[in-house]
């Protein structure tokens, strides 16, 4: 049972919890801070051994929580199902908070599109295809997901990408799109694609302003490289 109770021999001011409470969860690593969520480790770990042996995995560090099922956690000594559960509720939380940013967002520059997508988008498994919502002051409307494909294509069809934005009112749009590859150079599909969803946006009075290709940590932009 020594695992277990390995937290307790920590001088009390060193433990994550305490350590929370009293200089902030920013002060925290990662490790800590996911033991915080498990509360006990295992016969064998402490909940910091534990949560540095699910991050350090494959040394893929937090993908292992956003990417996590719980049937890949109880493969962990020490993850149960309501641990499983706990870190995947984390993940999905963490997703929610960097949608609800949505809010009153003003865009000026591709910039602004990364800081609402990016880390959302960047650990997509397959293309996923959204579109960006703007009123006449390029404050966001919302973002609507239009398609989501198999792991290196997806289909777009213009009457799809416009639907939300007739509905909305939408002055302009921004396409959005990842690359599950982590590279960010566009294919002369998603080229293909761009010029067909902008010549049918001049045809119905919504500009078509950028399109956006997330890959893993980075981004590009259309508008930034000529393609629009």
């Amino acid at each position: 049972m020594e695992g277990n109770y390995a937290i307790r021999k920590i001088p009390k001011d060193e433990r994550p919890r305490e350590k929370l409470l009293k200089h902030g969860a920013s002060t925290l690593t990662n490790s800590e801070l996911l033991a915080i969520i498990l509360g006990v480790g295992s016969k064998k770990d402490s909940a910091i051994t534990l949560s540095q042996k699910i991050l350090h995995n494959n040394n893929k560090g937090l993908l292992n929580i956003v990417e996590a099922s719980a049937e890949a956690l109880k493969k962990f000594n020490g993850i149960n199902d309501a641990k499983a559960s706990k870190i995947l509720a984390v993940a999905e939380l963490s997703k929610r908070i960097s949608r609800d940013k949505v809010d009153k967002t003003k865009i000026t520059s591709p910039q602004n599109i990364a800081a609402l997508l990016l880390e959302e988008m960047r650990y997509l498994k397959k293309e996923v295809f959204k579109v960006v919502l703007l009123d006449t002051k390029n404050n966001v409307i919302a973002i609507n997901d239009v398609s989501i494909g198999c792991l290196d294509s997806t289909v777009v069809h213009p009457r799809e990408v416009f639907l939300e934005a007739i509905k909305n009112s939408s002055a302009s749009i921004i396409l959005v799109h990842n690359h599950p590859s982590g590279e960010v150079e566009p294919s002369n599909e998603d080229e293909n694609i761009t010029n067909r969803i902008v010549e049918c946006g001049k045809i119905i009075g919504i500009r078509v302003l950028d399109h956006i290709i997330i890959g893993d940590g980075n981004f590009l932009s259309f508008k930034e490289h000529g393609y629009i």
